[in-house]
C-alpha cells in the first residue's frame, strides 16, 4: 500500500518540499533551505509545520468524559473545557501504546490527537470518529510565532498556551490550540480541508515559512520531548521516560493503573538520560552507552544539535547517572567520548 499524501501535498511541492515516507504518510522532510536553516528559523523567528499526518479522533456524547478519563492516564479534572492536556494511553501491562494531546473543545466534545500510526489504537480504546482525512493541522512555532500569526488572523494569535478555541474562518469552523512540539511558543491550527490552502497562504503572506519533519525532530530532541517509538513504546513506561506527572494516580482507575502501582513499588528499571558529546558527529538511535567499558543502555534518539553545536542523545539507561558522569557512545564501530547532561538540552520557551 502506498503512503497517504496530505491534502496540501501539491502546495508543499510548490514551496520546494522534499517529500519522504513517514508513519504511513508522504510528508515534507525539508524545503529549499534545508533542516539546519529551518531549525534555526524556528528557534529565532517562526515557521510552520504541516502535521496533518497526526490523527484526530473526534469524541462526543454525555458519557465521553468518563470514557476518556478511564482510557487515558492523565486526570481531566485538572483542566476544563477550552483547554488541552498531554496524556498517555497504556495497555494493561503499563506499557505505552501512545502519547496523546487531548483538546477539550466543549462540555461533551473532545479531539483526541494520537501519533501518525496509532490512530486505530485510540479508536479501539474510545468511541469516536476518525476525522484525520477531513482536516489539515498546521503548527506555527517559534518566539515570533504569535506576533506573525496576528498579521494573518489576530483571533488565532490570541489563543493562550494549552488553550483551545473555535473560530469561524471562511465559513468553516477552525479549531486552534496553544500547543506544539518544539519547545517554543506557538499554536496548532486544525482547519477543514476546504479552507486549508487559504490558511497556508495566509501564513506565508505573514512571513512564516514552512519547515519539515527533519527540523521538527531536531527541535523536539533539543527540548527533550519524547517521540513515540523511541523514548515511549510498547516496551517502555511513562515512569521510565520521566513522565510520571501524566499518571493520574488520584483517579479511581485507568487502563494500566495496577501495573503502574507495581512499578512504583519496585522502582523503575531504566531512566531516561541525556548524553552530549563534543564533536559535530550526530548521535544515533541504537548506539550503545558505556560507563567504564560496561554497557548501561542504548540511545533511543540522537542527532546533531544546531543550537549547542555538538551531538546530543536520549537513552533509557539501567543506571541512574548524575550530570557530568563520563560515558562513551559506541557508534559505527568506534567509541565517542561524552558525558551525562541535564535535559532539556535547550531550555524551553516560557
Amino acid at each position: 500500500m502506498s503512503d497517504r499524501r496530505p491534502f496540501l501535498y501539491e502546495q508543499h511541492l510548490a514551496l520546494g518540499a522534499k517529500m519522504v515516507p513517514f508513519g504511513g504518510w508522504e510528508m515534507p522532510l525539508s524545503y529549499g533551505g534545508g533542516t539546519l536553516t529551518e531549525h534555526m528559523a524556528c528557534r529565532q523567528g517562526a515557521v510552520f509545520f504541516d502535521v496533518s499526518h497526526l490523527g484526530t479522533v473526534r469524541c462526543d456524547g454525555p458519557e465521553i468524559f468518563d470514557e476518556i478519563q478511564y482510557a487515558l492516564t492523565n486526570d481531566l479534572r485538572k483542566i476544563a473545557p477550552g483547554r488541552a492536556q498531554y496524556t498517555h494511553l497504556l495497555n494493561s501491562d503499563g506499557f505505552v501504546v501512545d502519547d496523546i494531546i487531548v483538546w477539550w473543545v466543549s462540555d461533551n466534545e473532545f479531539d483526541v490527537m494520537p501519533n501518525a500510526s496509532n490512530t486505530s489504537g485510540v479508536t479501539a480504546a474510545l468511541p469516536g470518529r476518525d476525522v484525520t482525512s477531513e482536516r489539515c493541522v498546521l503548527a506555527v512555532q517559534g518566539p515570533a510565532a504569535l506576533a506573525k500569526v496576528a498579521a494573518f488572523n489576530d483571533e488565532f494569535a490570541n489563543v493562550g498556551r494549552f488553550r483551545v478555541q473555535r473560530f469561524d474562518f471562511e465559513g468553516v469552523e477552525v479549531r486552534v490550540a496553544g500547543t506544539g512540539y518544539t519547545g517554543e511558543r506557538g499554536i496548532e491550527i486544525s482547519v477543514p480541508n476546504e479552507a486549508a490552502e487559504k490558511v497556508l497562504d495566509g501564513l506565508v503572506a505573514a512571513g512564516i515559512y514552512p519547515a519539515g519533519l527533519g527540523a521538527r525532530d531536531t527541535l523536539r530532541l533539543e527540548a527533550a520531548l519524547p517521540l513515540y517509538g523511541h523514548e515511549l513504546s510498547l516496551s517502555s513506561t511513562s515512569l521510565e521516560a520521566g513522565l510520571g506527572w501524566v499518571l493520574g494516580m488520584e483517579k479511581e482507575d485507568f487502563v494500566g493503573k495496577a501495573a503502574v502501582i507495581n512499578e512504583l513499588a519496585r522502582g523503575v528499571s531504566r531512566t531516561l538520560t541525556g548524553i552530549v558529546t563534543e564533536g559535530r558527529q550526530p548521535l544515533r538511535e541504537g548506539a550503545q552507552v558505556l560507563v567504564n567499558g560496561q554497557e548501561v543502555g542504548t540511545l533511543t534518539s540522537g542527532n546533531f544539535s544546531p543550537i549547542r553545536g555538538h551531538g546530543i542523545g536520549l537513552g533509557l539507561l539501567n543506571e541512574m547517572l548524575t550530570p557530568g558522569t563520563l560515558v562513551s557512545v559506541a557508534l559505527r564501530g568506534r567509541e565517542i567520548e561524552g558525558m551525562v547532561s541535564t535535559i532539556p538540552f535547550v531550555q524551553k520557551a516560557k
